[in-house]
């Protein structure tokens, strides 16, 4: 039976994968801790459950959603209010916000709207294995930007070839970044307004973990002056709001991006279940408290796992955003070879930096969303088990 050739040029999903070898080894009776996969275990704030079950009570919300392909306009208002007050940003509910199933649906959907056969995409490397999917599926072609260390992991404009930048039609970013856990500054995010204009480029900016950075000021990409004439910005809510499983999220900025989106949408699924919607208004307008809490956390965990790594020899700094940490693998290892190694000694999952590209090889990947007692016992048996490591 034929299938697509598009999905031949897809890797096997890295979460899936990283699952499996969980599972395996749960088969054989091992007791794992993952530290791979940026689900956050906390709970949704209690209001945010409330709103839900209260509108899932009507029975008008039983039905198709409303506004399928945008959302709700009381949903889109919410989304516009928590812009100005996180942000400073102005967006016009009406044009400028899309409701989304989730940001990772809206980097599909992205593709779908702006991107054309044969069109060269530039994507960030290492960057979320999400983007070039859309990408393939669309028979366009990703371009690898490498984020290097010495740029602060920041895109280098002047190192893309004036011929590709010429070429491309569309590019993918993300900070506060995942894996890396590196975030962007105002001057950065001129300069991507400036480069996207001088080459024409339409700009996805997938912002999840806006809320998450520590000491340093939160941006939305919309905050440079210019950007809205460029692109759009992806945002969700499972990250401030642990709401990984309740997928809703939004598209905002370009009027015309986003309605290319919302056409893209209406043509693909009927939209965000109205009392999700309404528990997200819940969320954007009263639970910035659990945003503050939320960074307590992943700020005492961070901590916590620098300060074992570097009691085994890595010396890496505390990130300034996103919840991982990003660090080399020990001299004589593949990204893929520490993680095998940390699994057979430690029965600890991490995620590999190849999986996020090229460029993230020599690296991995450790999430900082797992309970406070399983953190405390897998940082024991790394002490417990792993040697001083070397590193080149």
């Amino acid at each position: 039976m034929q299938t697509a050739d598009r999905l031949k040029k897809i890797p096997p999903y890295l979460f899936m994968t990283l699952r499996n070898k969980i599972n395996d080894a749960k088969k054989r009776g091992v007791d794992v801790i993952s530290l791979a996969i940026g689900d956050p275990v906390d709970p949704t704030p209690q209001p945010v459950i409330d709103a839900l079950c209260a509108a899932a009570q009507d029975p008008e919300n039983h039905r198709y959603p409303t506004d399928e392909e945008w959302g709700m306009l009381s949903f889109r208002e919410a989304v516009a209010r928590w812009y100005k007050r996180r942000y400073d940003v102005d967006l016009n509910a009406a044009n400028e916000i899309c409701a989304l199933i989730g940001s990772k649906e809206g980097c599909h959907h992205f593709a779908m709207a702006v991107v054309n056969p044969g069109d060269t995409v530039l994507v960030t490397d290492p960057g979320y294995p999400g983007y070039r999917p859309g990408i393939w599926f669309v028979d366009a072609t990703p371009y690898d930007v490498p984020l290097k260390e010495e740029n602060d992991y920041l895109v280098d404009f002047g190192s893309i070839p004036s011929d590709v930048a010429k070429k491309a039609t569309a590019m993918f970013l993300n900070y506060p970044n995942n894996p890396i856990g590196a975030v962007a500054t105002r001057a950065f995010l001129n300069d991507l307004v400036a480069f996207a204009r001088e080459n024409d480029i339409v700009l996805c900016y997938d912002n999840p973990y806006s809320e998450v950075v520590f000491g340093v000021e939160r941006l939305s990409f919309l905050n440079a002056p210019g950007a809205k004439e460029v692109g759009v910005e992806l945002n969700s809510l499972s990250k401030p709001y642990n709401m990984t499983g309740w997928r809703i999220g939004m598209a905002s900025g370009n009027p015309d991006i986003v309605k290319a989106i919302a056409t893209s949408k209406a043509n693909t699924d009927s939209g965000v279940f109205n009392a999700v919607q309404y528990a997200g208004i819940t969320a954007l307008d009263e639970c910035d408290a659990d945003i503050d809490r939320m960074l307590e956390l992943y700020g005492r965990r961070r901590d916590k796992v620098i300060a074992t790594l570097k009691e085994l020899g890595w010396k890496n700094e505390p990130p300034k955003g996103a919840f991982y940490l990003w660090v080399p693998v020990p001299k004589g290892f593949t990204s893929a070879e520490f993680c095998d190694f940390m699994l057979e000694k430690c029965a600890v999952v991490i995620a590999p930096g190849a999986a996020y590209g090229k460029n993230g090889e020599g690296y991995v990947r450790f999430s900082l969303t797992i309970g406070e007692a399983r953190l405390d016992e897998a940082l024991q048996r790394m002490r417990d088990n792993l040697p001083k490591m070397e590193f080149a």
